[in-house]
């Protein structure tokens, strides 16, 4: 019976560690909440307020199983505060469910082209 032991062969894990700067507060760009998610909107708000005070607002959702969003505030200068959110969660609700908490990272790019006369 211990050679049957013996001969199974070995075992090996392959183990990869990325190291990446803790953030303050723990959230990217923005935070979604499902209404069932372990964390509520009142925490999230409570968290950000003492964390990074005013850089995040939290957005109450009424509709879907998204509770609330939290959203760094300095997106909203870049795209309407309504045109933003929509948008998030259009994509979001194809891939979420009522117990999600996810964090997101948008990254927005501005182009601009003009016509002068020469």
């Amino acid at each position: 019976m211990k050679n049957i032991i013996e001969d199974r062969g070995s075992r090996k894990a392959d183990v990869k560690i990325r190291f990446s700067d803790f953030e303050i507060p723990p959230m990217q760009d923005v935070l979604l909440i499902g209404r069932r998610a372990a964390i509520g909107p009142e925490a999230v708000r409570r968290m950000v307020d003492a964390l990074a005070p005013g850089q995040y607002e939290v957005i109450e959702m009424e509709n879907g199983h998204i509770e609330a969003i939290a959203v760094r505030v300095d997106l909203f200068n870049w795209v309407k505060r309504e045109r933003l959110v929509d948008m998030i969660l259009g994509e979001v609700n194809m891939f979420t469910c009522d117990k999600s908490l996810l964090k997101a990272k948008l990254s927005i790019t501005v182009s601009i082209t003009r016509e002068v006369d020469i």
